[in-house]
């Protein structure tokens, strides 16, 4: 191999600084590397991650291998203990080119690898400009990283540091020239997106901040939010749900749970009752509007009945893009500490709410057939509708923005009928 090649596991934002790694790498001179952008959500993300690493190096044995990312942030001895490692760069090191001109040499000891810092000193998200986010037919910008609130499942504010948030004008100049490289989805992504803006002058929110994107950015046809948390959603974001057609029929939510113990135990910030009703109101806006979720099977104390409830609250809500996690505990996490579920029963709960989310799903794609969508041409023989559901699009040129006519589905996807007209 020569040049740089990535890794890439975990969110969006990790995709989006993959991008800037590789330009950051690229610009030290760095060559015949692998960078591997890891995460730590749970520890089959860190398994996943370590085995990668491995079938990496023996595939390449001369290559440099960096590891960074969440997991690397959290767990930087486990990551430098690994002969196959040459450097382990921490969450604010990984965007600096100064990182990729003072690597160690090979060889060194696991102490030597390291460049990790306290990543609860960093103030400031710097903005990260890209031309493009390779192998995506879809932008995405950060626009915030860190978390203040400390939910008791999640390591992820010790991979990250505190809430920081990038300057709304440097979030329109990289707006600006991804649209320039001809880019019409723009997806706005952060480690707590919601939070967006509370440490800035004037403390702007997350739905101005997305006006004010779609208002100096014409040339945005799509705009998206990655994962958002409902209980912070501002009168902005409302405004854009009723009246932004820009402003796509898809929203993420970080719901986690469906019983307001577990909820209290988990240190969420929303009740049942609350999370129901955000998206009743959002669905009396927007009615089109289509909802994904986060939620966990198997937390510590979780008895049938609390599981009960997550299972009913996806149903009540409508879910149709449901992601399952089987909790894991993380150390360092006051989760981890509570008593804990047989994993048995942990991974059997979590095949019953994937079986929930599969139904959900099923029923949505029913829902759509004999629309009419506006279809957006993926990479991957794939295409996307303005409320994320994914259409089979074999032939069609990706970035190409087309209307089709649903006609069935196969259970994952969603298929089209396309006339001479919906392609010119």
């Amino acid at each position: 191999m020569s040049g740089v090649d990535i890794i890439t596991f975990g969110c969006r934002l990790n995709t989006y600084e993959s991008e800037v790694m590789r330009a950051e790498a690229e610009k030290a001179g760095l060559n015949h590397a692998i960078l591997v952008n890891t995460c730590a959500v749970t520890g089959e993300a860190v398994r996943q991650a370590r085995q990668a690493i491995r079938r990496a190096r023996r595939e390449n044995p001369h290559a440099r291998i960096i590891v960074t990312g969440c997991a690397a942030q959290t767990e930087k001895q486990t990551f430098a203990g690994m002969p196959e490692v040459d450097a382990v760069l921490g969450n604010e090191e990984k965007l600096k080119s100064a990182s990729y001109r003072s690597l160690p040499d090979f060889g060194v000891s696991a102490e030597e690898k390291l460049r990790v810092n306290d990543i609860f000193s960093v103030r400031d998200t710097a903005p990260q400009m890209v031309k493009l986010i390779e192998g995506h037919v879809r932008a995405f910008i950060q626009v915030q990283n860190g978390c203040d609130h400390r939910c008791t499942f999640c390591i992820i504010p010790y991979g990250r540091g505190n809430s920081r948030s990038v300057p709304m004008g440097a979030v329109v100049d990289q707006a600006r020239k991804l649209a320039e490289s001809g880019y019409r989805e723009i997806v706005l992504t952060g480690v707590d997106a919601t939070s967006y803006g509370g440490d800035l002058p004037g403390a702007p929110t997350l739905g101005l901040l997305a006006k004010t994107l779609l208002k100096q950015v014409p040339e945005i046809r799509r705009l998206r939010l990655s994962s958002i948390d409902s209980i912070e959603a501002d009168s902005h974001l409302m405004d854009l749900i009723a009246g932004e057609p820009r402003f796509m029929p898809h929203l993420h939510l970080s719901l986690q749970h469906g019983d307001d113990m577990i909820l209290k135990r988990m240190k969420r910030r929303h009740s049942r009752a609350e999370a129901l009703g955000f998206i009743a109101d959002v669905r009396r806006l927007r009615p089109e509007m289509s909802f994904g979720a986060d939620m966990i099977a198997g937390f510590p104390t979780e008895t049938e009945e609390m599981f009960g409830n997550a299972v009913s609250l996806a149903q009540e809500a409508g879910i149709a893009h449901l992601h399952v996690f089987p909790y894991s505990p993380r150390e360092g996490t006051p989760a981890a500490r509570m008593p804990q579920i047989d994993r048995s029963l942990v991974k059997e709960r979590a095949g019953r709410l994937r079986a929930t989310g599969l139904a959900l799903h099923k029923a949505h794609l029913d829902s759509m057939i004999g629309s009419r969508q506006s279809l957006l041409v993926e990479n991957n023989g794939l295409a996307h509708t303005e409320n994320f559901t994914l259409v089979a699009a074999p032939g069609l040129n990706p970035r190409d923005f087309v209307e089709a006519t649903v006609t069935g589905h196969d259970g994952r996807h969603l298929n089209m009928q396309l006339t001479a007209a919906d392609a010119a």
